[in-house]
């Protein structure tokens, strides 16, 4: 039988400041952005690897190997363990209760 973890990790919704500021195309290019700065290279998707490695880089070196599943699963609509980059922009606009006032 299968383990489920269940992680809560505090995040600070930066995404509707943003929207104010650099208007939808220029969020759509900053998530762009954060998608090449956490991607594995080669495989052009963010994988368990290329996150784990990314997270220490960016200060965030106490992430538990659950915690970085937890993140990959939470945004792999098609299964496959790793996010390409429309389910990386997809997890973000859900992470981000913020935005739904931008939506008409």
């Amino acid at each position: 039988m299968e383990e489920v973890v269940d992680i809560v990790v505090d995040f600070e919704d930066y995404f509707p400041s943003m929207m104010e500021r650099y208007g939808a195309e220029g969020l759509m290019m900053e998530l762009c952005n954060g998608f090449r700065l956490l991607m594995d290279g080669e495989r052009g998707l963010i994988t368990f690897e290329s996150l784990k490695m990314k997270s220490v880089v960016l200060g965030l070196s106490d992430l538990k190997d659950e915690e970085i599943v937890c993140m990959l699963s939470e945004g792999d609509l098609d299964g496959d363990g790793a996010l390409n980059q429309a389910e990386f922009c997809i997890l973000m606009f859900r992470l981000s209760p913020g935005l739904l006032m931008y939506a008409h």
